[in-house]
């Protein structure tokens, strides 16, 4: 794009080019990269990118109200430009003349002057008019709260079904927040107050996790990755409700423990600690690349005498002749990431319910294999990042008819009590908790 940074701002520059990317090459919101730019300029390219794509369907109902013409046919260059226009307008409280300036010069450079005259009358006509953006009104609450907070139609149908208007709704909007992130600190290589002391130090904001001991919430990470406490083993970026499911495996000392599906190694590096440096840790995952991550993560965390890693895909690897018996099995199975929208900007319009059962069969011979790796007596604890029934309780109904070996344990007395199902799992939501959607259960073996 032929765009001089001199008289529009790069990070609105970088943010236009990216958006035309996922489009045009169906790229990822994560895999922004801005190697030539500072920090400041990456932050808020990424931020735009992540709020206009999270954002998207409302921006566009909004917009094609007030374009005079057929919105849906507009070239996308010019959609994208409109839409980042939009939502600095609406959610970042640029003052109107900056962000209406900006975007008109980046439409006269990047296509022409024409465009700059039209970018300029929507954005000012729906400033203007601000007190009075229509609200979505098509006689369907599903549809119109889709519209409204910017999720596919049938997400918002199902949410309504099983949480009530009220509910969804909540959930919608915390979907739609700017993401909270929560960092665990490891034990082995600092205390909590000296990793709080490093965030005052460093003027990172972060509050206590009211769930977890070693877990800390903050807004922001890139202090964090530029300074180092993440390379150097003191913490690792971790949703509580990641740790959660750590906790409810219970890893004691000296126990066998196997992670079926371990890359990039978070919840292994999480139970690695809390076995404080005697047992074995098996991480297992299909892609051997990923594992990479996993040895690195463990020689930063000091848990390599701990972890051990095979590259190899856990049902194949199960299925062989006299696979190994371990004492707790962790099976965090690949699921459609429903429970972290609001961290997966773009994941929403990736998915369709189709998804849902395809990955319900892979969750399943997932199960089935790492049931054949728990010794008798042993624990079998099945985790996703997803809010579905069909990818959780489901998943576990159908297990436990299948075997008769395993028997559900509550997860009373392990995790907090507000997040206890009244069937005995883990579950925790992103509106009532403020963490990312999750769901556990612990499945005992108590015959051979």
């Amino acid at each position: 794009m032929d765009v001089s940074i001199d008289t529009v701002s790069p990070a609105r520059v970088h943010a236009l080019d990216h958006l035309e990317q996922i489009r045009r090459d169906d790229a990822y919101v994560g895999e922004l990269t801005i190697d030539e730019a500072d920090a400041r300029t990456r932050r808020q390219a990424r931020e735009l990118v992540a709020g206009v794509t999270r954002q998207r369907r409302w921006l566009d109902f909004v917009l094609g109200k007030a374009y005079h013409g057929e919105y849906d046919s507009m070239e996308h260059r010019l959609r994208e430009i409109l839409r980042l226009g939009l939502y600095e307008l609406l959610f970042q409280s640029t003052p109107t003349h900056a962000a209406v300036d900006e975007y008109v010069e980046l439409a006269k450079q990047a296509l022409r002057p024409g465009a700059g005259n039209l970018v300029n009358g929507v954005l000012r006509t729906i400033d203007r008019d601000r007190e009075h953006i229509p609200t979505p009104d098509t006689g369907d609450d599903a549809e119109d709260l889709a519209l409204r907070y910017s999720h596919p139609s049938w997400m918002v149908a199902r949410w309504l079904d099983r949480f009530g208007l009220d509910d969804t709704t909540e959930l919608l909007r915390a979907n739609n927040r700017r993401p909270m992130y929560s960092v665990r600190v490891n034990p082995l290589r600092a205390s909590r107050a000296e990793v709080a002391d490093w965030l005052d130090e460093h003027d990172v904001v972060h509050v206590d996790s009211p769930y977890l001991d070693n877990h800390v919430r903050l807004k922001r990470l890139q202090v964090l990755i530029e300074e180092g406490l993440l390379d150097d083993g003191r913490g690792a970026v971790q949703d509580e409700s990641a740790g959660l499911v750590v906790q409810l495996l219970d890893p004691q000392p000296g126990d066998t423990v196997i992670d079926g599906c371990a890359a990039p190694g978070g919840k292994a590096m999480h139970a690695a600690a809390r076995m404080e440096g005697t047992g074995t840790l098996l991480a297992i995952d299909a892609q051997a690349d990923r594992l990479d991550r996993v040895e690195q993560a463990a020689q930063a965390h000091g848990v390599d005498d701990l972890v051990q890693t095979q590259a190899a895909d856990l049902r194949a690897w199960a299925a062989s002749p006299d696979p190994p018996q371990a004492d707790r099995v962790l099976v965090d199975v690949p699921c459609t990431g429903l429970g972290v929208l609001a961290k997966r900007a773009d994941l929403r319009w990736r998915r369709s319910p189709e998804d849902l059962e395809e990955m319900a069969a892979l969750q399943d011979e997932l199960l089935d294999a790492a049931a054949r790796l728990v010794r008798p007596g042993g624990l079998l604890l099945y985790s996703t990042c997803t809010t579905e029934p069909e990818e959780n309780e489901h998943r576990i109904d159908a297990f436990l008819a299948r075997h008769v070996e395993f028997a559900l344990e509550s997860a009373e007395g392990h995790v907090p009590d507000e997040m206890v199902s009244d069937a005995g799992f883990l579950t925790t939501l992103p509106h009532e908790h403020r963490t990312d959607g999750a769901f556990a259960a612990r499945l005992r073996r108590v015959a051979s």
